[in-house]
């Protein structure tokens, strides 16, 4: 199987509160059995999978870690970006283009809407500050690639933006944490009630039906991205050391 359907398969029964030897019973094996299902120690069989998507009602393809999406849907082939990891130099479509672009305006709506929805100005002010400089460093990044560009578009010095913005990134991201946390810290408020963040599958697709598959899209393709990334630092660095 892979470790995609241990996570998935615990992750749908917490989220709807079943005990482990609940579900094993309604699923008609052992909780041992379903234990070393859950850890990752043995894989089922193509009846079980079918079974287990079934009763909670998702798709196979969902718990085997193949879309983001409980219900299976899938965006069509034209539409997902050919990364395969390897560095082939390629000029992305504009399907690709606009498949990215949809993929973060919708996560970021999403992303604001949660912090509304956990009422902390300190939040939503911190977010705004975050995403806002991210965007301003990454611009100017790309107008510097021309040298003729003048720097009399910014009031900033160049010398010194990148780290100003790096600076301020990482002091707003301290106070989404303590916010998130319920810690108010100089003056800020903080998130009282954490109910108002209660999050599952579930909840993100019937709160946020306009925003929630592009953002399950965006954290599947991102943890592909780190995994890959740790895969080729791992393979490196046994390389380097003789193994």
């Amino acid at each position: 199987m892979n470790s995609d359907f241990a996570r998935i398969i615990t992750l749908q029964r917490k989220e709807r509160h079943i005990s482990q030897k609940q579900a094993a019973a309604d699923l008609g094996i052992s909780q041992a059995l379903l234990s070393h299902y859950e850890k990752g120690i043995r894989e089922c069989g193509l009846n079980f999978l079918v079974k287990i998507a079934d009763y909670y009602n998702v798709s196979c393809d969902y718990l085997l870690g193949r879309t983001p999406e409980p219900e299976g849907k899938t965006i069509t082939i034209e539409d997902i970006p050919d990364d395969d990891g390897n560095n082939t130099l390629k000029m992305p479509s504009p399907e690709i283009i606009n498949f990215n672009r949809r993929i973060i305006n919708n996560s970021i709506s999403l992303l604001f809407s949660l912090a509304q929805k956990a009422n902390s100005i300190t939040l939503i002010k911190e977010v705004s500050s975050y995403l806002m400089l991210s965007v301003y460093k990454l611009f100017r990044i790309v107008y510097n690639a021309n040298p003729h560009n003048d720097q009399k578009l910014f009031r900033i010095p160049k010398v010194i933006a990148n780290d100003s913005a790096n600076a301020i990134i990482s002091m707003s991201e301290a106070d989404i944490k303590a916010a998130s946390s319920g810690i108010p810290l100089d003056g800020n408020d903080c998130v009282d009630n954490f109910d108002t963040l209660y999050i599952t599958t579930a909840t993100l697709q019937k709160d946020y039906a306009q925003y929630s598959s592009s953002l399950l899209n965006l954290i599947k393709r991102s943890e592909e991205s780190i995994a890959r990334t740790r895969s080729k630092y791992r393979s490196s660095s046994d390389a380097n050391r003789g193994y």
